[in-house]
């Protein structure tokens, strides 16, 4: 005599969905932070006292008919550097910028409208804000543009180390760099959010199942 029994393999929706969702959950914060510190790291620009700082800043409009480059610590309306109709106005730049700043291009070829900051030191550290006006916008005869910035720049002036090889008059000291650190810290948030996404796809394609189950409809004893 000879038992046997047919075994049915039962998927379980419900935890199916649970394990999505709790991996969706998982990875939203870790995406927003992704976000946030990758913004940090283009907005940072470390230099050391003496270099030739490059701002970088582009307008999304190619018919710009003023530039304006300003700190937030500044009284209006004084501000670091005012390009319009086609010349630099110093009629209220702020006195420690004074034949210390320039465009990169003042032809703003391909809407660059990057600032230099020669020989930086430590007053120069602060964040910068760039803001541009187009030839169709309605801008009245004043100093300051009204607008939100396009870019925003934050400054850090450091000394450099003892076995940077630095030079330290800094006449050829190059442009500036921007901060690795939170950019290293962004990378690896990108390889941990793809790690998460392809668990999430994973799971997706193989959903867990609960161990075989036997039901009073499915067994069936077959006597032989």
């Amino acid at each position: 005599m000879v038992l046997s029994q047919r075994q049915t393999q039962v998927t379980d929706p419900h935890l199916v969905t649970s394990g999505t969702d709790t991996l969706s959950t998982a990875m939203a914060p870790l995406m927003l932070l992704l976000f946030l510190l990758s913004g940090a790291a283009s907005d940072k620009l470390v230099v050391h006292p003496g270099d030739n700082a490059t701002l970088p800043c582009q307008a999304a409009d190619s018919s710009i008919r003023a530039v304006e480059w300003t700190r937030p610590d500044l009284e209006p309306p004084d501000y670091v550097l005012l390009y319009r109709d086609g010349h630099l106005d110093p009629t209220h730049q702020h006195p420690s910028f004074k034949d210390r700043v320039d465009l990169v291009d003042r032809d703003l070829k391909d809407r660059n409208v990057s600032l230099i900051l020669k020989n930086v030191s430590s007053i120069d550290n602060g964040t910068y804000e760039c803001r541009v006006a187009s030839d169709g916008s309605r801008r009245k005869k004043r100093a300051n543009i009204d607008s939100e910035p396009i870019r925003t720049i934050r400054l850090q002036v450091t000394e450099p180390g003892p076995d940077s090889g630095h030079p330290k008059d800094g006449n050829s000291s190059p442009g500036g760099r921007y901060h690795g650190l939170a950019a290293a810290v962004a990378g690896g948030l990108v390889l941990v959010a793809a790690a998460v996404v392809g668990v999430l796809i994973y799971r997706r394609r193989n959903p867990p199942s609960v161990p075989p189950a036997t039901t009073d409809e499915a067994a069936a004893a077959t006597l032989v």
